[in-house]
């Protein structure tokens, strides 16, 4: 296994307000307010402003919370005379694109992707559809040191709505595979979240011949992620065995991530489709170098894949990382066990949809069910653990001597047959414990010691 060691370094001066993902939290609990996110708007018009007078995209999930963010995000850009364009309810990934294809400056996401309706969040797209350049993140936190301003009312920023961005993304989808790939035949089931993808995935698969069951697609701004989507695939796993579907595809709440379900009702996470992706990507030569994971990638990724012939390279969690290190090595694949799979040449980002798109054209190529495709990977059994922490304690009680001395037992334990890996999550107020291993009961035992450990380490 290769670890990059580049990307596992921080920016030398440290970020207040951007995480791994953008600015996410509860709402109503600073800095997820409406004045917080009105002046955030203003900075990052002041910045795209320094960079040329372009237009900025801004989309969102169906959390009720979003429209209130939405009109203090415009009135932000307009003082700083920045246009923006709405385009409503879009997949993280839809705003990306049309970001890219649009010619805009930046996009903006109004979401908290898979947490519950009441978080809330804000992230950004450059002009390229890739996630902001930590320097641009940096000059925002700057700028909102500054006394807000407003400019001259002639030069006030405008505001449209983009009427045609849900078509003209799922043409975009279905581009993404070849023409000669239907999926005439298949009964897919496909749970939306009650997210972004409400209005989109089922037509995208719909339009290229199957018969879509649909589940999560009647989003009231408060159900989003309920009991559905890609953290429950329980959900879409019993509506598969009902309704006797071939596969099932199960999306989170703005579309980036996805887990699929086979016909006998296994789940298949993110480490699952990125290797069925790669084994056919490799079987046809398009596949570039090899894959890019992180440190939750599964041991039995990487050894299905050296038995490919192929590197897995790890990088810290976060598809901003894994898009780096494609970048930087040239390659076209990486991905996370949560489902955020990137595969560029087809996308700039993570995308739920495009990911399960590679997966049903890699089964019609080889006319094979999902069940079988995924044969050549064997997971070890790895158990994840959240403990909650307050604001800011997480990094500390990672260092504490009793933390560190319960890691180091369990790895003695392990005897390098396993792994543990305890990390602050990039989204939420916790720490996420991993721990791996060739025997599933041991490993969970393991997993509940470390929680406990850090329980009472952090009082």
């Amino acid at each position: 296994m290769a670890q990059s060691t580049n990307n596992m370094t921080q920016s030398s001066r440290q970020r207040q307000f951007f995480g791994t993902d953008g600015i996410r939290g509860r709402v109503g609990i600073w800095p997820i307010t409406p004045e917080f996110v009105l002046k955030l708007g203003w900075a990052v018009g002041k910045v795209l402003a320094r960079q040329g007078n372009g237009k900025v995209l801004i989309g969102k999930d169906t959390r009720i919370s979003g429209y209130m963010f939405e009109s203090v995000l415009e009135s932000g850009l307009s003082a700083a005379g920045i246009d923006t364009h709405l385009l409503g309810p879009m997949p993280t990934p839809a705003i990306a694109y049309l970001t890219r294809t649009l010619r805009a400056q930046a996009g903006i996401v109004i979401s908290a992707s898979h947490n519950p309706y009441f978080d809330n969040g804000i992230k950004f797209f450059s002009a390229q559809g890739t996630k902001l350049a930590d320097e641009i993140e940096l000059a925002i936190e700057e700028q909102l040191e500054q006394v807000m301003t407003t400019v001259d009312s002639a030069a006030l920023g405008k505001a449209i709505r983009v009427v045609d961005a849900p078509g003209r993304y799922i043409e975009f989808c279905k581009s993404t595979v070849s023409s000669d790939v239907t999926l005439n035949g298949l009964k897919i089931v496909v749970d939306c979240a009650n997210g972004a993808a409400y209005h989109i995935a089922p037509n995208v698969f719909r339009e290229l011949g199957a018969d879509v069951y649909e589940l999560g697609v009647e989003p009231n701004g408060l159900n989003i992620n309920l009991n559905c989507g890609a953290n429950h695939p329980e959900t879409v796993k019993q509506a598969v065995l009902e309704q006797q579907a071939d596969l099932g595809i199960s999306l989170d709440g703005d579309g980036d991530r996805v887990v699929m379900v086979d016909h006998h009702g296994h789940i298949l996470d993110g480490d699952d489709l990125l290797y069925i992706i790669a084994k056919h990507k490799a079987s046809r030569g398009s596949l570039l170098g090899g894959v890019v994971g992180t440190v939750m990638s599964n041991l039995g990724l990487e050894k299905a894949l050296q038995q490919l012939g192929l590197e897995l390279v790890r990088v810290p969690v976060g598809d901003r990382y894994i898009l780096r290190e494609l970048m930087s090595r040239h390659w076209n694949l990486g991905g996370e066990p949560s489902g955020h799979i990137v595969c560029l040449g087809a996308t700039s980002t993570g995308d739920g949809i495009v990911t399960a798109l590679q997966v049903l054209a890699a089964m019609r190529c080889q006319r094979m069910p999902l069940a079988e495709i995924r044969v050549g990977i064997d997971k070890y059994p790895q158990v994840l653990v959240n403990v909650g922490t307050g604001q800011g304690q997480a990094g500390k009680s990672l260092e504490s001597p009793g933390i560190k001395q319960a890691v180091a037992e369990v790895e003695a334990e392990l005897g390098g047959r396993g792994r543990v890996l305890l990390r602050c999550s990039g989204t939420e107020p916790l720490i996420r414990i991993m721990v791996e291993g060739e025997d599933e009961q041991r490993v969970r035992t393991y997993a509940n010691q470390l929680a406990q450990v850090l329980k009472s380490e952090i009082g």
